[in-house]
């Protein structure tokens, strides 16, 4: 799938992998504090992404079961 931007958007486990990549380099602190506001900024793009994509499912969820 691609996003409004052109790039690939990540499937829902491979967002979750980047999200713990991440937070495991937050909290070994990896991360340059000159770096740190991109990777704060990455991992909620991430987490926005992943909370969309469960809404999604959700709905598609509640309307298969109403249908039944």
């Amino acid at each position: 799938m691609i996003n409004n931007m052109g790039k690939k958007e990540l499937t829902y486990s491979e967002a979750i992998v980047e999200i713990e990549q991440i937070l495991a380099r937050l909290k070994s602190e990896q991360t340059d504090v000159d770096k740190l506001a991109a990777e704060v900024k990455r991992a909620t793009e991430l987490i926005a992404q992943c909370k969309a994509r469960l809404i999604d499912v959700e709905a598609t969820v509640k309307a298969e079961l109403e249908e039944k």
